[in-house]
């Protein structure tokens, strides 16, 4: 299969919110977690460009995606998520690699990461490191890793 990484388009926002969804349940967290996480796993159309949404299109299909949000030097990887099917062949490595180049050319010298704590162990292969941890945005009392990476030069 070939893979493409190109810009997400806005109507491909509601694509991009299922996948999520059906990414973050292939950790196995309850309907309930899920519903607690929806807004915040949610891409409206306004949001795709402005938060710089990449999409790994196998053959037509959206496998994944990324955003990369905020303003040079330091910027977020806000969202990064794999179809389910799809994880562990690659998709996610050639993403980031993407995003990484995206935010080079941009001008961005680090990206923070607020990390699901089933992701750390990619993230952290992908060479960024921990710095301490962050509230969770949707769940009361949920802490999450919070990770750095430099983006070389």
């Amino acid at each position: 299969m070939n893979v493409l990484i190109r810009p997400a388009k806005p109507t491909e926002a509601k694509i991009l919110s299922e996948l999520a969804l059906r990414s973050k349940a292939h950790w196995g967290y309850d309907a309930d977690f899920l519903d607690a996480c929806k807004d915040e796993l949610t891409v409206d159309v306004g949001e795709v460009a402005q938060r710089r949404a990449l999409v790994a299109d196998g053959d037509g299909h959206v496998l994944g995606f990324t955003t990369l949000e905020g303003e040079p030097p330091t910027g977020v990887l806000g969202m990064m998520f794999v179809e389910p099917r799809a994880i562990g062949r690659g998709i996610g490595r050639l993403l980031f690699e993407h995003t990484l180049a995206a935010g080079r050319e941009l001008g961005f010298a680090r990206l923070t990461i607020d990390a699901d704590p089933n992701a750390e162990p990619f993230y952290r292969a992908m060479g960024a490191t921990r710095r301490g941890t962050t509230p969770s945005g949707s769940i009361a009392g949920r802490v999450l890793p919070r990770l750095v990476i430099t983006i070389q030069r």
